[in-house]
């Protein structure tokens, strides 16, 4: 390696502009629940997602959005109560986070079972990130830190000729938060910078509680599924905000070339 930092990146928002496809297999995993969604996604609904997208953290919440727009929900109403407007959802269907899980990942794996080269084409990369990657692979150690299932992270990367070792990708089915895989980054390299990237302001704010990680560098991700006053705050509260095209310029990153 020619240069110690260690970069962390998320995964969509970041490294993949998956909101389509959540979309589709929101509204898939959906259709098994309520009778009505039938057919495909409606359009309307997949391009109205896609403005709700950055209040996603994990990838079965899509199921409940999905389930909110189709009810006739605003996007300006779910931003304003969406925890108790999910928890409803929830508890009238008898649904779990547990059992959501599973179905948004097997809607996925039954996905790419019937059509692997339609699920993946809807899962493109941010232009420049997979060359960006690749010379991060010749550079860096670099890890990807995300709430996606591996196995669907692992395959959009291999599909994109960027190789990445499966232990370096730390995804929901570790059961991990993201304040805890950078804390084990630190223990496996200590005294080395590590440097964050995230799309979500609240993925950032939370790892700023945590005093073990006051000295990474935090990048937060402007062309992923944020809101533009997100940049106002990110940027009080120490984070670097970060055009695509920032951070992919060799030699621009707030750590050096890159």
């Amino acid at each position: 390696m020619t240069d110690s930092t260690i970069y962390a990146l998320d995964f969509d928002g970041v490294i993949c502009d998956s909101a389509l496809e959540t979309a589709l297999t929101g509204w898939k995993a959906a259709a098994t629940i309520w009778s009505g969604m039938t057919g495909i996604a409606p359009p309307e609904i997949v391009k109205r997602f896609r403005a709700v997208r950055p209040i996603i953290e994990t990838g079965y919440e899509a199921i409940l959005v999905i389930r909110l727009l189709y009810a006739g929900e605003s996007i300006e109403s779910i931003y304003a109560g969406y925890s108790e407007k999910a928890n409803q959802i929830m508890t009238a269907a008898g649904l779990t986070v547990e059992g959501l899980k599973q179905l948004f990942g097997d809607t996925r794996d039954q996905w790419i079972a019937q059509d692997k080269a339609g699920w993946i084409a809807v899962n493109p990369l941010f232009s420049g990130i997979a060359d960006k990657l690749r010379r991060l692979g010749s550079n860096h150690d670099w890890y990807v830190v995300t709430t996606k299932q591996e196995r669907f992270v692992k395959k959009i990367l291999n599909a994109n000729h960027i190789e990445l070792a499966a232990e370096r990708i730390f995804g929901l089915d570790r059961n991990m938060s993201k304040p805890d895989v950078l804390k084990g980054l630190k223990r496996s390299y200590p005294g080395r910078p590590i440097y964050f990237v995230e799309d979500r302001l609240p993925s950032l704010q939370n790892v700023l509680q945590h005093a073990e990680l006051a000295d990474l560098r935090l990048g937060f991700a402007l062309w992923g599924y944020n809101l533009p006053q997100d940049k106002v705050l990110a940027e009080a509260e120490g984070c670097l905000p970060l055009e695509l095209e920032y951070f992919l310029a060799d030699g621009l990153s707030p750590l050096g070339a890159a």
